[in-house]
């Protein structure tokens, strides 16, 4: 089996990586691609609401807990101190797709897009740090990079460009 085509999405906070995730993925859906996704967080999370019964199943120490209907379905693993599982393995846990895209995982060694907005711009830039960052997606004009630069709301040259260096447009 190929490794599916992954591309990311990355930057500091509020630099406008979710925004720019979404619009990709409805464009390349747009377009007839499977897109997958991976968002990657740094503070704890939880898709469950309290009461619900997977909620309980979970709290009274269940390792995994699968929600299925007829429209979709969910499994949660619960860590339970064990180590967050790496990258790899959870690329290697989704269905096969024409292209993952992922945000966050800033140090994974993917083809990445660097989003990058004025009012967030209190942080160093990643790119100059970070040889998989192939390009810039910016709401402000970017005068020092050797990278392509792209206005971040240019959804359709973005998907152009990643379709590019993905290879997505000799499926």
């Amino acid at each position: 089996m190929t490794p599916p085509r992954v591309f990311g999405i990355s930057g500091w906070k509020n630099s406008g990586k979710t925004g720019l995730a979404v619009r990709l993925v409805a464009e390349f859906t747009r377009r007839g691609y499977a897109i997958s996704t991976i968002k990657h967080a740094h503070h704890d999370f939880d898709i469950d609401k309290v009461g619900a019964d997977s909620f309980r199943h979970r709290a009274a120490g269940a390792h995994e807990v699968a929600i299925v209907s007829g429209t979709r379905f969910a499994i949660m693993h619960e860590l339970r101190g064990a180590p967050e599982p790496s990258f790899e393995e959870i690329l290697s846990r989704l269905a096969p797709c024409d292209l993952v895209l992922i945000e966050g995982y800033k140090r994974e060694p993917v083809p990445k897009i660097e989003a990058r907005r004025l009012e967030a711009n209190n942080r160093e830039p990643l790119a100059p740090s970070d040889p998989h960052i192939v390009a810039i997606a910016a709401d402000h004009p970017v005068t020092d990079a050797t990278l392509p630069v792209f206005d971040l709301d240019d959804t359709n040259a973005i998907a152009d460009f990643i379709a590019q260096v993905t290879g997505l447009s000799d499926k």
